[in-house]
This record gives structure tokens, sequence and C-alpha cells, in this order.
């Protein structure tokens, strides 16, 4: 017998147990070794490909993880058909007995048949792809991985969400086209609406000349009435995934105008009331 190109016929008659032991540190080096490499070369073969084609980095990442998670399912069962193969266990029959008992649990296994079928389609349709921010199954984050069976998103708390395919339902991509940044802002009742409405205009002409506008922003007007203030709107059209540290500067930006052109912005006030009991 032939193992890695050493011989072990004549080891294996004169020392059964060490030959076993030999081949089993020998298999799990070849695994220990195959895994690693064979990740290595997946990747670096679809990023080439991707150039090449043109696919989008998203896309090739997406692709990458589940290839990735195919090739170490195939490679575990090769590690498990050689380990039977090492102690003389004959495959057949536990394959046979394997489609038996499979047919026994398959009814309960719909769970997991319906995970991989969804996942294909989801891939097939291209609904999510790695790096990407979604809203699904209740879960709002960014793409880590589309495997067969689950996907992973990280909220940005930084929690790992394992979401098996299936419930993914109703997904909201926010990763697709240009995004829109959206500024409310009250003023007091008080206040000159069109005095209020130039400053925030001028604001708005300096980010326009910020790269990570598209278009806009601009001043919509007045929005809503509130209790205690008139609620003016800014709208904007930004580059992916800009949307929430712009809206974060135009709001640094209106209060330090409104400071300076002493402009009321309102906020909930509390008086309390005492009474002396009178003697």
């Amino acid at each position: 017998m032939y193992m890695f190109g050493i011989d072990f016929s004549q080891f294996t008659t004169t020392y059964p147990l060490i030959a076993s032991a030999l081949k089993i540190l020998f298999l799990f080096i070849a695994f220990a070794i195959a895994a690693p490499i064979g990740r290595k070369v997946i990747a670096t073969t679809l990023k080439k490909a991707g150039k090449r084609e043109s696919i989008s980095p998203a896309r090739t990442k997406t692709l990458e993880k589940l290839i990735q998670n195919v090739y170490t399912y195939i490679l575990l069962f090769v590690f498990i058909a050689m380990l039977f193969g090492i102690f003389g266990l004959d495959l057949a029959p536990l394959i046979a007995g394997a489609g038996v008992i499979g047919l026994a649990i398959g009814f309960g296994a719909q769970g997991l048949v319906s995970d991989i079928v969804t996942g294909f389609f989801i891939l097939l349709e291209k609904q999510i792809e790695v790096d990407e921010y979604v809203s699904t199954a209740g879960y709002s984050g960014i793409v880590e991985e589309v495997g067969l069976r689950t996907t992973k998103i990280r909220s940005f708390d930084g929690t790992l969400n394992f979401i098996p395919n299936r419930q993914l339902e109703g997904i909201s991509n926010h990763s697709r086209g240009t995004m829109r940044a959206l500024v409310d802002i009250g003023i007091s009742y008080d206040e000159n609406i069109d005095h209020a409405m130039n400053i925030l205009q001028k604001i708005c002409d300096e980010f326009q000349q910020d790269v990570r506008f598209v278009e806009g922003p601009d001043v919509l007007g007045v929005q809503s009435f509130g209790s205690s203030d008139v609620v003016l709107r800014l709208l904007g059209r930004t580059e992916n995934m800009e949307q929430f540290a712009a809206e974060r500067d135009i709001r640094k930006r209106i209060k330090e105008e409104f400071d300076k052109a002493a402009i009321e912005i309102p906020f909930p006030h509390q008086v309390n009331i005492t009474k002396e009991s009178s003697k």
C-alpha cells in the first residue's frame, strides 16, 4: 500500500498500530496544508478573474466566500473517506445506511434544504453581496458572508448575526446607487423663516462643493409644525454610505451658523412650580 509516496505494505504487517497512527498523522498534515493553500488559490484565481471579466469587487468577494465554503466541505468529506479507509471500513454499506437514515430524517431537514435553495437564488439574483449595507429579518448591518446555509450580517454595534437563508425575506439593500442625505432642523416660531432658510441655503451651497454629494443639497422649505418649533428640511444625494457622515457635518454647520445669527433651536423646557403652604 502506497500513501504519500511511502510503501506501507511491509511496515503495516509488522507494526499495524504504528502504521495506522502514521497514516492518520500524515492525513492530518495533508489536510492542514491543503485547506489554507486551496483557499488561497481560490481567492487569487477569483481576484484575477474578476479583474479580467470586470466583475465588481463585492461580487468577487461573495463568490470567494461561497466557493471556499464548498471547498472546505469537499475536503472534509475526502478526509473522512480516507480516514475510514485507513481503519479498513467499507464505505459502501455506510453510504447505503446514510441514505436510509437520510430518508428518515429528510422531513426534519426541510429547513436545511430551504436554506440552501434560498441561498442559491439570493446569489443567482445578486440580491445581496459581501460588504453591502442591508436590512432583513429584523437585522441591519454589513454583509460579511453569504454561505450555503446561513448569511452573516454584522450590526453597527459590532454584533455578528448568523441568519438562516430561509429567513432572509423582504431584503432592503441600502448599497445600490446613490443615497439620500436628509436633515430636519427646528427653529422657534418667533424666528424669521426666510432669514433662517437663507442661512441654510448658504450652508447647502458650501456642501455642494463636497465630493461626497452627487446632487444638492438644497433647502426644501417648511416640512412641519411641531409643538414648539417650525421644522425646515434639507435634502441631497450622496455617494453610497457617505450619507451619515454628510448629515452629521451639515448639522454641525447649522448649529454654528444659527449661533452666529442668534437663531434659536428650541428644546424642551420644564417648569417647576413650588407652592408654599399658608400659616
